[in-house]
């Protein structure tokens, strides 16, 4: 017996057919871009405006999560839609272009470039090699360049490919725990020492923007290395042990033999005057981020005078087009048209909106301690890695509800906006949380076991939250930094 479904089917409906050809998750999509319509187009106490900022907000939000469209694509369409729908000024395209995060992070993959075509990036990595007669040496070794390099590379995925060829050329003389051993700690290392630093990741810069854009404040490089180098730090520590203990590797590590050929660890050369270069250069470019507060200029135009220099003709380390090959143009075009999306929420009102709409609600976290706020931010943010995949794209979304949460309930939003950006960079559960952990996983040589990220994260994401409270309730705030 046939369903009236079925034999419209058969019938060839064209309403049916046009259903039939649509596949489950652009359906599904399809259905969440209608709800949100009704469910803004009915909303009072909004204009056109506002309305049409949270629509393409919420559109953009939903095709970053559920489609493979690339990211800058769905952010610059978003904006030029919205411009297209009366809903902001052709100059919200093109000053999308002069925020300060677009050009530190120009800045810091040119620096990053250059100090690797110096040769300071293999001289590193041949002294860890040279000093390593154990793997548990060697381990240890990569860990400590990697968690130092998150002061002048800027990328996850640009720390992981560097440590990949080096695992590569080492996997022959390794044993398949210690190599298993070595191929998760290296990425888990390059994610955990991420908050180390404010250019360690995108996302830092892109909140910090974020907060300078919808609430007047800031947080200062020498700030933020106050407050999450030492966090870093322990996490990568504690990171490393939980490895070790989960893969029970530690005995081979300790008695298996590596000892290098001569022709992996050829003796040390002294400095070249492009290494020499180099150093001076980025220990000037950390000073300068550094006193920013001093000299006042901010981080952006120092990490440009640094490109500058380290790409001038006949004085520089590589050429400008050297450099500018390194910038991940797809993810800068990107983070600028995604900030201008949060601050064209801002100025058509909808902040102060939501803020209206959610006062209600907060009441209930009144009386709640700062340290159950912090705890409330961090398990958000950290989780949120399970449903947003990108790290650049979980700041984009988040913090500006981050900030607009903690302006409703009366705390500091460079505080509330710290502790979510800290958050956001724990994702481990899962290879395609991270582009540093994807790049490990599908390289046939070094691939490991998904099952064992998931293993590692039931274990350090309840010990990253805790401990980042007792750093929030101890450490922080000896050093100033209060949620009220």
């Amino acid at each position: 017996m046939q369903t009236r479904m079925g034999k419209h089917g058969q019938s060839g409906h064209p309403l049916i057919m046009l259903i039939d050809c649509i596949s489950g998750r652009s359906l599904a999509i399809i259905s969440a871009h209608v709800f949100f319509f009704l469910l803004i187009a009915f909303a009072d106490g909004v204009d056109y405006k506002a309305k049409l900022s949270i629509f393409i907000f919420l559109s953009a939000v939903t095709l970053w999560i559920s489609t493979k469209l690339p990211a800058g694509f769905i952010a610059f369409a978003s904006i030029v839609f919205i411009i297209l729908m009366n809903g902001a000024s052709q100059e919200l395209l093109y000053l999308s272009l002069s925020e300060e995060v677009v050009w530190l992070m120009v800045g810091a993959f040119i620096i990053g470039e250059a100090v690797e075509q110096s040769g300071l990036t293999g001289r590193f990595i041949q002294f860890i090699l040279g000093k390593s007669r154990t793997p548990a040496k060697l381990k240890s070794g990569m860990i400590s360049f990697l968690f130092a390099s998150v002061f002048f590379i800027p990328s996850t995925s640009a720390r992981a490919a560097m440590a990949r060829p080096v695992i590569i050329h080492l996997a022959s003389r390794l044993t398949v725990k210690e190599k298993k051993t070595l191929t998760i700690t290296i990425p888990i290392v390059i994610l955990m020492s991420t908050s180390a630093a404010l250019i360690g990741a995108g996302s830092h810069v892109i909140g910090v923007g974020l907060l300078e854009t919808g609430a007047g404040q800031s947080i200062s490089y020498l700030q933020w290395l106050m407050w999450g180098l030492p966090f870093a730090l322990i996490m990568t520590i504690v990171s490393s042990i939980a490895v070790q203990w989960m893969v029970r590797s530690d005995k081979e590590l300790e008695e298996s033999p590596f000892i290098p050929n001569i022709q992996d660890t050829p003796p040390q050369m002294p400095l070249t005057g492009a290494e020499i270069k180099t150093l001076i250069i980025v220990s000037l470019l950390i000073i300068g981020w550094m006193t920013d507060s001093f000299h006042g200029y901010d981080l952006a135009f120092v990490s440009i005078i640094g490109a500058i220099a380290l790409t001038m003709p006949n004085m520089g380390v590589i050429t400008w087009k050297q450099g500018l090959k390194a910038v991940s143009w797809n993810l800068i075009l990107f983070v600028a048209a995604a900030s201008a999306l949060g601050k064209i929420l801002v100025e058509n009102g909808v902040a102060d909106w939501m803020e209206g709409k959610i006062t209600g609600f907060l009441q209930i976290f009144t009386d709640a301690p700062d340290w159950i706020m912090a705890a409330v931010i961090l398990i958000f943010t950290v989780t949120s890695h399970l449903y947003i995949t990108s790290h650049t794209t979980r700041a984009i979304i988040l913090v500006p509800g981050i900030i607009l949460f903690s302006q409703s309930m009366g705390m500091n939003p460079y505080a509330a906006v710290f502790i979510s950006l800290i958050g956001m960079n724990y994702c481990i559960t899962f290879p395609v949380s991270s582009k540093a952990l994807l790049l490990f996983y599908e390289d046939d040589e070094l691939s490991y076991d998904a099952g064992i990220l998931a293993k590692l994260s039931a274990i350090l994401m309840p010990l990253y939250i805790a401990i980042a409270v007792i750093f929030y309730c101890t450490y922080w705030q000896w050093t100033g930094m209060s949620l009220y």
